[in-house]
Formats: structure tokens, sequence, C-alpha cells
């Protein structure tokens, strides 16, 4: 019997603001525990919940980006539950009318994009954080409070590679809109999945089993396909699923039952009491939509327009940082690729050689476009602009043209007449090159040109060298 997965998301992303969702505690992570927290987010009597605008500027921006229905009046609900991760015994969060519903995006896996729909996302307070020990349990409250969106799919994905490719596009959303820093590993972003199978051809959804505690893309599809494999043996055997919580174990590589569920909880949602309906007016929903910074797809599309490879671009559009030094830079050169080369291959060399981070980085990015201008402008080969570049980083205070002086690097030579006499020297002074290339060996070429620049103490222009050695070596 063949058997199909049935894969529905729920994402908690804690939003970056300033404060929390209803109080004014600040919002900071690996803060000393128990530090960042007000009277109403241990329940103190007496405190009364405020809303947080930033975080509801923030829904709504997410919301647009998911192609969302956005909700003009902000409803509250009580989610009653009594644990330790929250002191009031409930948690305030919208059941009834989310913030955004019916939306969808879209992932391309191997150049074939999937529609996926999104039922609903909605805001809510995160709860505190549990350390768990032998025979106790530490609570740290600093999280509790701190504001939530909560993005729910619909069940529509079918294997990991496309729950991990929902999460990515998410995580972008969030990341470039500047609604979270999505650290999955520092619990910015989680994910929990709910994993069913079924027969193929059969409407009835399978019991499904919510598996928790992923903090990896990696993760995310891994224990998805386990899930789904470790399913299809209990009923191949004859068994049946249970209805379980599982958490993912990174070490077994194998997911691990939690508790075995029973009955659905009750909550008894009812409206929060102490937040009355706000209305939202078009020009604050509008306005919050329009000053959203520019979007992870928007950049991509960009780029490419601009002539960047696209394994290019997604490299530099992985981390945020990376991205706004190029974008400082983009305008002030002639071709955004060379500006990318030097940022990929020799920037990146620098950080990963000295454990730094781009903020890190001293050089601005004007003076790095500078350097890509000798380049473009200045007769430069890349090689040479890139010991510029390193002569920079070691010296800071030394300015572009002043590090091509102390190397005493000087332009290219791209005078024809004076190419052409090292490209005679070198084919009269290699003859057995000469033959290897009428042969078909490739190889005889890069070597006559690396012979060129040798000679000329590479300073004559390797693509004209290149272009008049093939006209020489076909008159030969």
């Amino acid at each position: 019997m063949n058997f199909e997965a049935v894969i529905g998301l729920e994402i908690h992303v804690e939003m970056k603001t300033k404060s929390k969702m209803f109080s004014s505690a600040p919002v900071g992570f690996s803060r000393e525990p128990n530090t960042q927290v007000a009277p109403l987010d241990m329940a103190f009597p007496g405190t009364m919940p405020v809303v947080n605008k930033q975080a509801v500027i923030n829904a709504i921006r997410v919301a647009n980006a998911l192609h969302m229905e956005i909700d003009h009046t902000l409803y509250f609900d009580r989610k009653n539950y009594f644990y330790s991760d929250l002191p009031k015994g409930f948690q305030i969060t919208q059941q009834a009318r989310p913030i955004g519903k019916n939306g969808y995006l879209e992932v391309e896996i191997d150049g074939v994009k999937k529609k996926i729909g999104i039922e609903r996302i909605h805001m809510e307070e995160d709860t505190c954080k549990q350390l768990h020990f032998m025979d106790y349990t530490l609570l740290d409250y600093n999280r509790a409070g701190v504001p939530l969106v909560e993005i729910v799919s619909l069940p529509e994905m079918s294997n990991g590679t496309e729950a991990m490719k929902y999460v990515e596009t998410i995580r972008n959303i969030v990341l470039y809109s500047g609604t979270s820093d999505g650290k999955m590993e520092e619990g910015s972003l989680r994910c929990d999945t709910n994993v069913s199978i079924r027969p193929i051809g059969q409407k009835e959804f399978g019991t499904k089993v919510e598996v928790k505690n992923i903090n990896s893309f990696k993760s995310i599809e891994a224990a998805i396909d386990y899930e789904i494999k470790r399913q299809s043996q209990l009923l191949l055997s004859g068994e049946k699923v249970r209805q379980e919580t599982r958490r993912w174990d990174e070490a077994s590589g194998k997911t691990v039952l939690m508790r075995v569920k029973t009955d659905a909880v009750d909550y008894k949602y009812f409206c929060e009491p102490n937040i009355t309906p706000i209305h939202l007016s078009d020009e604050f929903v509008e306005n919050a939509i329009r000053t959203c910074p520019e979007l992870y797809d928007s950049k991509k599309e960009r780029y490419l327009k601009a002539g960047l490879a696209l394994s290019d671009v997604e490299i530099i559009l992985s981390n945020i940082d990376m991205a706004s030094y190029f974008e400082k830079a983009m305008d002030k050169v002639k071709n955004p690729k060379d500006l990318a080369n030097f940022l990929i291959v020799e920037i990146n060399a620098y950080l990963n050689k000295n454990v730094l981070k781009i903020t890190d980085l001293s050089l601005k990015p004007e003076t790095l476009a500078e350097i890509v201008l000798l380049q473009e402008e200045g007769g430069l080969s890349h090689k040479q602009c890139a010991d510029i570049l390193f002569k920079v980083l070691e010296e800071p205070t030394l300015s572009p043209k002043d590090a091509q002086k102390a190397l005493n690097i000087v332009a290219q030579v791209s005078d024809t007449g004076a190419i052409m006499g090292f490209v005679t020297q070198v084919l009269d002074a290699n003859p057995q090159s000469i033959a290897d290339f009428k042969a078909g060996k490739d190889r005889a070429l890069g070597f006559l040109v690396g012979q060129i620049m040798k000679l000329s103490k590479g300073k004559v222009n390797p693509a004209e060298a290149s272009r008049l050695l093939k006209e020489e070596l076909l008159k030969r």
C-alpha cells in the first residue's frame, strides 16, 4: 500500500520590538534571568495590559506579505490554562478574530512552484522559558509577554523538503520586514509540525502527530521525513498511529514520544475584558504596509535584473547584514556583479579567517566601491584590486589610492602593440604548447596566458592578451 503525507505547520515568531506585547518591560535575549519583567508580566494585582503599537504594525506587514485579508479591528481573547510558564493563568491571544486570514505563499523546488495556503496569522504574548533539571525546574520570565505572531498553514505540504522551504520563506519575510531576527537557534522562530499519512486516494486525514523542538531548517526536513517513514511502517505492520506529541532528537535522528494526546484541551476562550476592540484606520494599515522595508523576493528580483547570478544573489541575501552592506555600495559601481565578486570571495575570506561578522568590518561600503571602480575604470585587474583591498583592511587609515601607491601597482597595459610583443615572445619560447593547442589540448591556452602574465609581471590586460593569443595561434 502506498501512502501520502499531509503536513501543516504552526510557526511562532518573536517580534523585534523594544517592549513586550502588553507591558513596558524591555525585550532582550541573553539577559540575566528575571530582570526584563514588569508587574503585568508577573500578574501583579491591579495591572492592565496596553497593546504594543509596533507589534501591530509588524503583524500587518507580515500578513500583507502573505497575501492575507487584514482585519481592521483588533480583538483579543483569553486562552485559559494553569501552568507555570504563565503566572496570570491565561495567555492573551487572538482566537476569534485573527489580524490576518486566508493567505498563501509560494515555494519553489527544482524549478517547480507550489502555492501553500495559510489559514491565519494572529498576535499573542510568549510564555516564560523553562529550564528543566533532574529534580527541579527553573523559570525565567524575561520571555513572558514578548510579542509573538503565530502563522498557521493549511495542511497542504506533502514532504519535508516542502516544509523546509515554507519555513525558509516565512523566515525571509519576517527577517527582511524587520519583524524578527528569525534566529531558530535562539527561539526567535519556533516551528511545530503536524504530520499524518493516508492511503493515496483517501480523502479523510490520518491520525495527526505533532512534532516539537525543531530548531533548524535541516531538522525540519529530517524530522518530517522520519515521521512519515515511522507512521508508514506502523500502518504496514498492522498497528495504529496514536495521536501524540513528539519531539525531534537531533543526536539520534529520531522523533521521541513526549506525551499521548486524548481529547482536545478546552481552553475556555473568551474575549479579553481589559482590552476593548481597537479600530485600525485605513490610513494606519496602508502606512504600515507602505513603510515596510524591501522584502527578500523584491531584492532578489532586483539583483537578478542587475546582472547578478542566482547563486551570488542567494549568498548575499542569506545574510541580511551582508545584503545591507551590498546595498550601500551597489549604486556607486558600474557593474554590481564586480562588487558581488569582491564581497563573496575576498571579503568573506577575510571575515572567516579573522572570525568576524560583516558588521565588525572597518571597511566602509563606499570604500569597497572605490576599489571596485579601480578595476572598472582605473585599468587594474581583479587581482591587483584584491591586493589593494587587503592592504586597506590591514591599514584602515589608507585610502584605496594610497594603498595602490604603497604597493607600486600600476594600471594594466591594454595597448595592442605592447601586448602583442609579449605574445610573440611567449609563443617563440614555447613551440610544444603551440603543438598541444593545435592537438586540442585546452590546457595549453591557459598555460600560455599564464606565461604572458608572468613575463609582463601581471601588467597586461588578461582578456586582451587571451584574445590576441588565440588570433596568433591560429596563424601559426
